[in-house]
């Protein structure tokens, strides 16, 4: 047994994003998960433009390969009877319904308890299941501009940012992810049940630490820095390189500083009162930014990554998410099987939970079709 969850398996009533992707968090680490969708199914099945891969997009599969499914109508009588018989035969059930409905459904969490006393139950929701928002509905975008997320990023006095992907799903996924290990480990402890409420509002303010810490330390919100790093220092920012390309430095520390000025032959820098020491180069932020940057728009982009990289030097090269996949290692990616679209191992890639567990390995995954594991689910029911 190499994977860490085998032999955990979870009755997943969520669905879009961020529910889905802490049920896959712990599949991609053995647990097994029964996806009880609606009739009509997750509606990120069909998700997006291009409607080729058939209840199969993109970003269902992101967060779906490898489990079952089953679609059952919960305000039926046999299909409520269907899902309490998977419930009392799963350690851990997630749903991310808008908070009461799955306790009118009869699914609440003292009627799993009495299914299965020692459940890990976990509600993940726009801004949790109490307080005066709980009724608010919520997606990415939205809890994105009620955190704050969208004040973070840009210039100050630039209009609102995005960030450029749905980041509050998935860090609220891997925030319930994270609680649900932790509740299994307690009941391993003897601790017996657990209760998991997940905001995605908070699980985002606790992501923003960074930012929001200061404030709640100093009173002062965090201004915005666009490129900049935290650090606000000129020599943590980005530059343009010769070829147009651009290269983002993080040379924060002075022991980087003096490599970079060694690197580039202005050891000058280092004797200069506006540039030598952390608080001299913040005081002078334009002057140091504009001596660095005539500096990088002397070579192309690549070679400074490379050359920097060598020295010791923070430097990484814009990249587009497509370039980006060439700097992965291999197992950072895990291979797919599309039902009936030939087993096409390998020629379809998600990527895996972000970090190696030695030992530790991946099957070969295949997202499921829309009930495409109801017999299966059904016999596994009656043969026990």
């Amino acid at each position: 047994m190499t994977q860490p969850l085998a032999g955990i398996r979870i009755a997943d009533f969520s669905h879009v994003m961020a529910g889905p992707y802490a049920s896959h968090l712990l599949s991609l680490m053995g647990a097994e998960v029964i996806k009880i969708e609606p009739p009509h199914g997750d509606s990120f099945r069909n998700y997006g433009a291009d409607q080729s891969l058939e209840g199969l997009s993109p970003a269902f599969i992101a967060a779906n390969a490898g489990k079952k499914s089953i679609a059952l109508d919960l305000k039926k009588p046999e299909d409520l009877d269907t899902a309490r018989a998977i419930i009392a035969r799963c350690d851990v059930l997630i749903e991310n319904f808008r908070p009461g409905v799955i306790t009118r459904l009869g699914l609440g969490y003292d009627a799993v308890k009495a299914l299965r006393p020692d459940i890990v139950y976990c509600s993940v929701s726009g801004y949790g299941q109490d307080g005066p928002q709980r009724d608010w509905p919520a997606i990415d975008n939205i809890v994105q501009a009620t955190s704050g997320m969208m004040m973070l990023s840009g210039e100050e006095g630039d209009p609102p940012v995005r960030v450029g992907f749905p980041l509050v799903d998935t860090l609220t996924g891997q925030t319930a992810a994270f609680a649900i290990l932790s509740a299994l480990i307690r009941r391993m402890q003897g601790g017996g049940s657990s209760y998991i409420d997940v905001s995605m509002f908070e699980a985002s303010l606790s992501f923003m630490t960074s930012a929001v810490t200061p404030f709640l330390v100093t009173g002062q919100a965090m201004s915005r820095m666009g490129n900049t790093g935290y650090s606000g220092l000129p020599t943590a920012s980005l530059f343009t390189a010769r070829d147009g390309r651009q290269i983002s430095l993080g040379v924060v520390q002075p022991g980087q500083f003096a490599a970079l000025a060694r690197y580039v032959g202005r050891e000058d820098w280092l004797d200069n009162p506006l540039f030598a020491t952390p608080e001299a180069r913040r005081a002078h932020f334009d002057a140091m930014k504009a001596e660095l940057a005539a500096v990088i728009a002397e070579r192309d982009a690549a070679d400074w990554e490379a050359g920097m990289s060598a020295a010791g030097i923070p430097c990484g090269m814009v990249r587009r998410v497509d370039e980006a996949q060439s700097l992965a290692r291999p197992d950072a990616v895990i291979a797919l099987e599309l039902p009936g679209r030939g087993g096409s191992s390998g020629a379809v890639k998600v990527p895996g939970v972000g970090f190696r567990l030695t030992p530790g390995e991946y099957g070969t995954i295949t997202p499921p079709r829309l009930d495409g594991d109801r017999q299966a689910i059904l016999d596994w029911l009656s043969a026990d």
